[in-house]
């Protein structure tokens, strides 16, 4: 009889935060920060995402694709915390490129991660998130991108 309760309970507790672990299936939206840009986010699982950001900066432009795992933030109703990792590709055409001067044409490759802070509304189907970046560059720079805080505001598609 306890063994049966033991399994219940661990079953429920179990179900109960897969299914707060994302609020929505995928959202569509917008990034502001020292990269602004676009950004769309979909869940593969409960708590598993992939989220792919098209952002601007230093008169270029940089394709980023992240694998996200998140969770719902305990004690707060909607609220979510997620870590992720993933890669960057950026092309820049002429002129100033990370407070540095190049001429031509300029391609970075490199490694991101993130973490942050999710919500989402109940009331509307939109969502709010607060994350940092930073990004190390492998090829084409040497540099880290550390100021890669940024505010996302995304239309949540259930």
């Amino acid at each position: 009889m306890i063994r049966k309760t033991v399994i219940g309970t661990i079953f429920f507790l179990f179900s109960a935060t897969a299914l707060q672990a994302q609020q929505y299936k995928t959202g569509l939206g917008g990034r502001i920060g020292f990269f602004n840009g676009f950004t769309v986010k979909h869940f593969v699982k409960n708590d598993k995402g992939l989220e792919g950001l098209l952002s601007f900066r230093w008169n270029g432009f940089v394709i980023t694709g992240l694998y996200e795992h998140q969770k719902p933030f305990k004690g707060v109703k909607n609220l979510d915390w997620f870590i992720g990792i993933g890669g960057h590709l950026g092309f820049w055409d002429s002129g100033y490129y990370a407070y540095s001067h190049y001429y031509g044409s300029h391609t970075t490759i490199g490694i991101d991660f993130i973490g942050g802070l999710e919500y989402t509304f109940d009331e509307v189907p939109i969502n709010i998130g607060l994350d940092w970046k930073p990004a190390f560059n492998f090829v084409g720079d040497d540099r880290i991108w550390y100021d890669g805080l940024a505010l996302s505001l995304r239309y949540a598609i259930k």
